[in-house]
């Protein structure tokens, strides 16, 4: 039974979306089954892997929808061990009925957890707020994993995301689990990221892990080429730092 991982922070601009992405290629380098999952609108996930709408032949909303099942839409991706799972989003219409369709947490966690069997890793890319697919995800994961930046509105939203995740908990998923917190586009030896790793050391010491992805041009430019940094440049700080990640959480696992 392979490991559902719900990648969430209620903030955009902290790299989640690029860590989802890296990670799964990351992990997909060291032969381990992995798949993407887009829970978010925007539909981010699709750029950074290369895939234009006329290259998606169905996404997650199809499966939410009814209109298509979950095997009709999964996509091979550049990279054996990885598939991926778009969402495709086109009109402010389609998003409001996401929403409604996400309130139904049981069969979509159903519909999640059979994959569970046949990949070794499954990363959710949640949209960045907690309601709706954020919550939906949550539900159905074994864990959930989450990205920071060194800076004051991170570490509230670091605090926001810790109490949902009692509430989903509790409410919703009883085996939910931390996988950890982790930094990115970090940058050593400045004071703020000195502050921010204090705070974390002093609140979440055994939630928080020994890797962290520096900020990193290589990352940068690889999601404007749609590919994972692993492909564009193996041997780059970022790269390597993505590598270390996967390779933490496999031994943890």
């Amino acid at each position: 039974m392979g490991k559902v991982i719900a990648v969430a922070v209620p903030k955009g601009g902290v790299g989640k979306t690029t860590s989802v992405i890296n990670l799964g290629a990351s992990l997909a380098v060291a032969e381990k089954k992995t798949l993407i999952i887009d829970f978010d609108a925007s539909g981010a996930c699709s750029i950074a892997l290369g895939f234009l709408p006329d290259k998606i032949k169905g996404d997650i909303f199809d499966v939410f929808s009814y209109a298509k099942s979950i095997d009709k839409v999964i996509h091979k991706t550049d990279i054996p061990f990885l598939d991926f799972i778009p969402a495709l989003v086109s009109s402010y219409q389609s998003e409001q009925r996401l929403e409604k369709l996400s309130s139904n947490i049981m069969f979509i966690a159903n519909v999640i957890r059979a994959q569970a069997e046949t990949y070794d890793y499954i990363l959710i890319d949640c949209p960045p707020y907690l309601k709706g697919m954020t919550t939906n995800a949550m539900a159905v994961a074994d864990s959930i994993l989450i990205p920071i930046r060194a800076e004051n509105f991170s570490l509230d939203a670091l605090s926001k995301m810790m109490r949902h995740y009692e509430f989903v908990k509790q409410m919703y998923n009883q085996r939910l689990k931390i996988e950890g917190i982790f930094f990115t586009m970090f940058e050593a030896h400045t004071k703020v990221s000195l502050l921010a790793m204090n705070e974390l050391l002093e609140k979440y010491n055994g939630y928080l892990l020994k890797t962290m992805i520096p900020k990193n041009v290589t990352i940068s430019e690889a999601v404007f080429k749609g590919i994972p940094a692993v492909l564009f440049n193996a041997i780059s700080k970022g790269s390597q730092a993505y590598l270390s990640l996967a390779l933490e959480i496999m031994n943890k696992n």
